[in-house]
């Protein structure tokens, strides 16, 4: 069953004006008289209607606070400790950086320090070294693993060779450079990813390995894995493939998180061999044109603006879930809805695509041929 799907519930009656009425109505039958609207009475009693209708809405959001679909903070939290399910907390991005020497190390192991810092040009985000590690005798480099010193997605997305300063300059080390790209960065999971976790819990009861269970668990290993497929290529074997929120691939560090959560001896069943990889990158090209309507044409900027808009849409509404079929149709829905007339779309065309392949834009062209007859 879905959330979202399930009939709004409410506690209380909070109606302002209903509220407001039936406490001057019982008044007035009480009293057995009229009350005018600049009555001092009736205007003592509107305060009371007040304060009746603040607490009835404070009874009404109490009592949604202890149901999954409303609950929100540290009600929310309290409903996932039922099923033993924690918010994800924050985490910090990790990179492996390879430090090179200026000669090869001939005294002895040289020992690059735990919590040796780099950066890059800007200097405003740090990784340290996770463990100290030695360059052995006759060797010239070595890779090592950092992490963030700042929890979030701030440390995301540092390309390969960009950390390349040291912040603690260390003697005899000729260059350091980043040889994957930061990732792994993650906020304090939000309500609606936790929300939709707690739903997903009872999955996770299972010990035969179901899809379900191993996609709770996929999810949990970090807050941006939006979408996972979970497949059994052979007898035995288990293969996750996440995504990301904005339809970005995972990187080396959060594959790697992925399967140290799923293989863990209370999530994988013995004869389990879990294997995770990201999805498989199918391209596609956009080739559109269209009109608008002559009497559109004091908007036409903004109409522009607008499909250009929608085009953008289009492209991460096809790359934010696995598997999901190439279909210009929806792409003509979203430019017509945006002020566009006589949409041609050429490119893409209809693609089925497997559950471990996800549809990313290539070559977008969108051509605006000008105004046309009013429909």
């Amino acid at each position: 069953m879905e959330l979202n799907k399930i009939a709004d519930v409410g506690f209380a009656d909070y109606d302002e004006e209903r509220i407001k009425h039936a406490v001057i109505d019982a008044y007035q039958k009480i009293a057995g008289r009229t009350l005018a609207k600049g009555d001092p009475i009736r205007l003592f009693l509107l305060s009371i209607a007040a304060i009746i209708i603040e607490q009835r809405y404070l009874i009404n959001q109490t009592g949604k606070m202890n149901l999954l679909a409303y609950a929100k903070g540290n009600y929310l939290d309290h409903l996932g400790a039922l099923f033993d399910v924690e918010r994800i907390p924050a985490k910090a991005a990790r990179v492996t950086v390879k430090y090179t020497l200026s000669t090869a190390a001939v005294n002895g192991a040289y020992i690059i320090p735990k919590g040796t810092r780099v950066t890059d040009q800007a200097g405003a985000i740090y990784f340290a070294v996770d463990e100290a590690t030695e360059i052995s005798v006759g060797e010239m480099s070595c890779l090592v693993h950092c992490t963030c010193t700042q929890v979030g997605e701030v440390g995301n997305g540092f390309l390969v060779g960009s950390l390349s300063r040291q912040v603690d300059p260390l003697p005899f080390v000729a260059s350091v450079s980043n040889t994957t790209v930061s990732a792994g960065g993650g906020d304090t999971e939000g309500d609606d990813a936790y929300r939709n976790r707690i739903h997903e819990a009872p999955e996770s009861f299972s010990d035969a390995g179901s899809y379900g269970a191993y996609a709770f668990f996929a999810k949990s290993a970090n807050t941006n894995i939006i979408d996972v497929n979970i497949s059994s290529p052979a007898a035995g074997e288990v293969l996750l493939v996440p995504l990301l929120a904005g339809g970005i691939l995972p990187e080396q560090e959060i594959l790697d998180e992925v399967l140290k959560v799923c293989s863990a001896e209370k999530v994988r069943p013995l004869t389990d061999k879990v294997t995770v990889k990201a999805p498989t990158v199918v391209s596609y090209d956009i080739n559109a044109s269209y009109y608008i309507l002559t009497d559109d044409k004091a908007q036409g900027t903004a109409i522009q603006e607008a499909v250009t808009n929608a085009v953008s849409q289009y492209v991460m509404w096809q790359k934010s879930k696995l598997g999901r079929d190439i279909d210009p149709s929806k792409l003509y829905e979203l430019m017509v809805q945006a002020g566009a007339r006589k949409v041609t779309v050429t490119a893409p065309v209809i693609k089925q695509l497997q559950r471990t392949e996800l549809a990313v834009a290539e070559n977008v062209t969108v051509t605006f041929l000008g105004g046309q007859m009013n429909e």
